[in-house]
């Protein structure tokens, strides 16, 4: 990832808005994905130590989305953002509020008027944002509210995640030859887990072995890495019978994660060429739900992700680049 991305928050009292510039080392496909689809948009949307969590969902013109971001106290703020205009991959606009469960809009606290533009530059995206209020006073009781820091840190958290993740794949795979794993999360248990299975089949890690959310580089614009969970693991890799490999992660809580039986696993795919990945997540996925269609990614592959109609999980990752 390039240390050197573009970020700028300037505040316009003229104009009652908030611009903001914010450079993603991902291409558009990606990009637009993180803020649209609601399981992605839980992993990053909330700033550390909040999390986020999506009630419902319903990306489209005249749609709405209703969620509610959790304290480490388990407080719960509920929000909604009403969707006025979407282009696919280039712009969408809505109008954001706090509310309760039901989405009852407060009228006690400034409402945000969002109009969000994605830039394909190649290798990384740029979004504009814009965030309107109706008046100064609502802007001013924003910027108290710590809307900069809370927002800066939310818009580095999905990237700092995905990145680590896809670069340590591709460094353990180092050919396009057909492999099947199956990628397992954990709550903080997948040292323990890991050194059980290899115990089991006798085998050794693949490529540097356990690594730990601590390892992770420190680059200019991440935040750094939460001192409580550097000693986790951010990724290993262990073949078992066949040829089968099992792949592994903790999914720290502190980085927005709620996991639960049913997304603690998926089933890895890396084929051959990008026609088999686009026949294999073709049919698979047919009647199931799609998270991430399949695209070019950052971390040079060729990526999808979904959940079949049975509800199982697969991940369809074809290297581009060894």
């Amino acid at each position: 990832m390039k240390s050197n991305l573009q970020f700028e928050f300037t505040v316009n009292k003229d104009t009652n808005t908030v611009n903001v510039t914010r450079e993603f080392a991902a291409n558009v496909e990606l990009v637009w994905e993180a803020w649209t689809n609601p399981e992605i948009l839980d992993l990053w949307w909330a700033p550390k130590p909040y999390q986020t969590r999506t009630k419902s969902m319903d990306f489209r013109e005249g749609g709405m989305w209703l969620y509610t971001m959790i304290s480490p106290e388990n407080e719960a703020h509920w929000c909604r953002n009403d969707y006025h205009k979407i282009v696919h991959q280039s712009m969408f606009s809505g109008l954001d509020a706090f509310c309760d469960e039901k989405g009852e809009v407060s009228k006690e606290m400034p409402r945000t008027h969002w109009a969000n533009n994605f830039s394909d530059q190649g290798e990384t995206t740029v979004v504009n944002i814009v965030a309107t209020y109706e008046s100064l006073a609502d802007l001013e009781k924003i910027i108290q509210m710590g809307f900069k820091e809370g927002f800066s840190m939310a818009l580095e958290n999905l990237d700092q995640y995905i990145e680590a993740q896809f670069k340590l794949r591709q460094q353990n795979k180092k050919s396009n030859k057909a492999r099947v794993s199956s990628y397992l999360n954990f709550d903080g248990k997948t040292e323990e887990a890991f050194l059980f299975y290899q115990k089991v089949f006798g085998t050794a890690f693949l490529g540097k072995g356990i690594e730990r959310f601590g390892d992770i580089p420190a680059e200019a614009g991440h935040p750094p890495v939460a001192e409580e969970i550097k000693k986790m693991v951010l990724h290993v890799e262990l073949p078992i019978l066949g040829g089968h490999i099992l792949m592994g992660t903790d999914a720290p809580k502190e980085m927005g994660f709620t996991l639960a039986k049913g997304n603690n696993m998926h089933l890895c795919l890396e084929p051959e060429t990008r026609a088999e990945a686009d026949r294999l997540f073709n049919e698979l996925s047919t009647g199931g739900k799609v998270t991430m269609p399949m695209a070019d990614m950052f971390f040079g592959a060729y990526f999808g992700e979904f959940s079949d109609k049975y509800g199982i999980n697969w991940m369809i990752n074809h290297q581009n680049q060894v």
